[in-house]
């Protein structure tokens, strides 16, 4: 069960949560992105590649919210595909840019019918990502126009998550305290803990069904969207 307390707003992360990206962010896409610029890769060895380099977000220190953390990131998983040559950083600055266009993404199935769930029962509704992708614009996207109450694009706030700051602003823009409020994200540093932290309940979203082995006591992990209705 989600913690004791009113819930008055639910807020969403974006990427993973609410949205997944196409073939244009897999193994072959990368391929496609690296050819103009002479440099290999295997495709073959895309998770592996995100897999080893997803510390480089994860272990930002003062997490503010710049292009070339990102572009780094990136840059890593081109060369954990074997991609090698001086225009390494060029082919991962433009995936970077191409991130922040929603037509590369696909909306998860249970993500739209939750939000209006939610918004029936009276909450509040907001999102809080990671992201250089203009909110607004995914909203218009994805047909959510009326859904979401509240966004910040750590972008544009300056500060990403798990920043107090960033839930702090969504929460002024939601107008509703932090004990009554609640974070669901994919990611337990980011959008657990973070969440936390802010003195905000925490909802765990892991649709492979794993259960981290370092999960606070009391946030609970569903595997779809449609628990967190069951659960509130």
């Amino acid at each position: 069960m989600v913690p004791a307390g009113r819930v008055d707003a639910v807020f969403f992360d974006v990427d993973f949560t609410l949205i997944f990206p196409g073939p244009t962010f897999h193994g072959e896409g990368y391929r496609r992105f690296c050819v103009p610029y002479g440099i290999e890769v295997d495709p073959a060895l895309f998770e592996a590649a995100a897999a080893a380099s997803s510390f480089i977000l994860d272990e930002v220190q003062e997490q503010i919210y710049t292009h070339d953390l990102f572009v780094h990131y990136t840059a890593s998983i081109i060369e954990h595909m074997g991609g090698r040559g001086p225009r390494v950083v060029e082919a991962a600055r433009e995936i970077y840019e191409q991130w922040a266009s929603n037509h590369h993404f696909e909306m998860y199935d249970d993500a739209a019918p939750v939000l209006r769930a939610l918004q029936e029962r009276g909450l509040k509704v907001g999102i809080i990502s990671n992201s250089h992708r203009s909110l607004d614009a995914f909203c218009e996207h994805f047909s959510l126009g009326g859904l979401i109450h509240a966004t910040v694009s750590s972008s544009e706030h300056g500060y990403m998550k798990p920043h107090r700051s960033i839930f702090d602003a969504a929460l002024e823009k939601a107008g509703v305290p932090a004990a009554a409020a609640l974070m669901v994200g994919d990611s337990l540093k980011h959008d657990v803990e973070g969440a936390l932290a802010a003195g905000m309940k925490a909802v765990l979203l892991r649709r492979s069904g794993e259960i981290p082995a370092d999960l606070p006591a009391g946030v609970p992990v569903i595997r779809t969207l449609h628990e967190l209705i069951e659960i509130l």
